[in-house]
């Protein structure tokens, strides 16, 4: 490992649950540190795959929501500059609005060329190459149309998201340097906000380090989880100024020198994914 890069484990208790996670701690100013993503391209890959196939970075982990169906990210993926996955940018309404659209916006973690990181919700449409971001508040709003243009969000406070790197997933939080968990407007996890799952979770501090949370669940005795509102505490304790979920239950793994840190909750093992976030040495 190098110096810049540190590795933390916990096995101490969490509400008086037994309780097992590790963090990632990196330097985003350490030019000798590469962050990228990769996608399967359509496929789903192990952790290990893309440990093998992306020439053995020092970190992999899981990041998008997908679909299980088409192995769609259902999130934006973003390498070299570049959009290799979208948000969805809309979810059909329920009850009374179920002939319209949510519009949504959900949330992302970016580096730009300047390393520095910044966690906004933003807005993906397939006519563009770049996202859009909102950087103090999510979208809540609805239409008819299924694929809506930016102009329907009938919001104007938003930003062209320059970021180099960024994957997606949700819900934010921190925001701000404070504790935000915003997954109603994201629509996600509305009435969950007590689950107990494994999570994944990745966020930044104001001194330019980027953590890396991964947390085992679903293991009888060992491990139960977090709620979505433990991650977040956590995260704020490790000095997150801001900070997002992401998929977690199954999904999460984190690989540090192609060794798993928590124990992945699907009896096979790892679970294929569509896209992981990497951390490399420069060669």
């Amino acid at each position: 490992m190098p110096a810049s890069v540190k590795l933390f484990y916990t096995n101490d208790s969490l509400d008086n649950k037994p309780f097992i996670a590790y963090y990632i701690e990196a330097d985003l100013k350490d030019k000798n540190l590469v962050f990228t993503t990769q996608v399967g391209n359509g496929k789903r890959f192990t952790p290990s795959q893309y440990y093998q196939s992306e020439s053995r970075p020092l970190v992999v982990v899981n990041g998008t929501f997908f679909s299980f169906q088409t192995n769609q990210n259902l999130n934006m993926v973003m390498r070299d500059s570049k959009l290799r996955s979208r948000n969805v940018v809309s979810l059909k309404g329920r009850g009374k609005d179920s002939t319209r659209y949510y519009y949504i916006t959900r949330s992302a973690i970016g580096i730009n060329r300047k390393r520095e990181a910044d966690v906004a919700w933003v807005f993906t449409d397939s006519s563009m190459t770049r996202p859009y971001a909102f950087e103090d508040s999510p979208v809540v709003a609805m239409g008819n149309a299924a694929v809506p243009k930016l102009k329907s969000l009938k919001r104007f406070d938003y930003v062209k998201w320059n970021m180099e790197t960024a994957i997606g997933g949700g819900p934010v939080l921190i925001h701000n340097g404070a504790i935000n968990i915003t997954n109603k407007q994201e629509q996600m996890f509305v009435s969950g906000e007590k689950d107990k799952h494994p999570r994944t979770a990745m966020g930044y501090t104001r001194s330019g380090k980027l953590i890396i949370l991964v947390i085992q669940g679903r293991s009888p005795g060992k491990a139960e989880g977090a709620t979505l509102q433990q991650e977040a505490e956590i995260l704020y304790n490790l000095g997150c100024y801001e900070a997002l979920n992401l998929d977690g239950g199954g999904s999460s793994c984190m690989l540090v020198n192609g060794k798993e840190t928590i124990k992945p909750s699907d009896a096979a093992g790892q679970r294929p994914v569509p896209a992981v976030f990497l951390i490399s040495i420069k060669k």
